[in-house]
């Protein structure tokens, strides 16, 4: 799977730039491998519905990436509302038809050690098209990855749609349009981050929020 050198404005989303560029800060004032300890986005209450945390192994052959969090709208698109997700491998969670499409981007940024970003399109069962944006963020132990923070959109032009069971027909399959690396201009814009702080605050647009993994 190929992936483009970006910068931080790739990220589309308000809510998922300030967690980026609160990774950035940590990363530039603090550590240069920031610990999950010391990641405190503002208002990160509000966005607990659209992130995962994830637990990263690495063994001889692999990396695993074990859900660490409950509480997502990720579970209504793979059906598992009902099931304590906590422990779960990533691999076995998202199955063998998403596994080649998923893994890769969770892999990228443990090997690079940096902020990952995609988009991609799904129909839903009416044949909405859905945008999927899914930012992945590092964090460290002893100099190791050890800990992803993902964030995880979904926006409708078409307006709402079915999130249910959406990431577990096998002949909808998502389809990436960006896969990128954020590796350039790895510094804060301290404006930046004041505007999007004051864009946050307002009121929600018509657009619907769903979760990808």
């Amino acid at each position: 799977m190929m992936f483009e050198s970006a910068s931080p404005s790739i990220v589309r989303s308000v809510k998922q730039r300030d967690l980026l560029n609160t990774w950035l800060r940590l990363r530039s004032t603090i550590s240069a491998r920031p610990s999950i300890s010391e990641y405190n986005p503002v208002r990160i209450e509000d966005e607990i519905k659209d992130i995962v945390h994830y637990v990263v192994k690495r063994n001889e052959f692999s990396w695993q990436f074990i859900i660490d969090s409950n509480g997502s709208r990720l579970s209504q698109a793979y059906g598992t509302t009902d099931r304590n997700n906590i422990g779960t491998d990533l691999r076995d969670y998202v199955g063998p038809q998403m596994v080649d499409l998923v893994l890769p981007i969770y892999e990228e940024c443990a090997n690079r050690e940096l902020p990952t970003y995609s988009a991609s399109t799904i129909k839903d069962i009416n044949g909405r098209t859905v945008v999927y944006e899914r930012l992945l963020l590092p964090f460290f132990d002893r100099g190791a990855v050890s800990h992803i923070i993902a964030s995880l959109k979904t926006i409708s032009e078409d307006g709402k749609f079915e999130i249910n069971n959406l990431l577990r027909d096998p002949h909808r399959l998502p389809q990436y349009k960006i896969r990128a690396v954020i590796d350039q201009d790895l510094v804060v814009c301290q404006t930046a981050i004041a505007r999007a702080t004051r864009t946050s605050a307002l009121p929600a647009t018509g657009t619907s929020d769903v979760i990808e993994i």
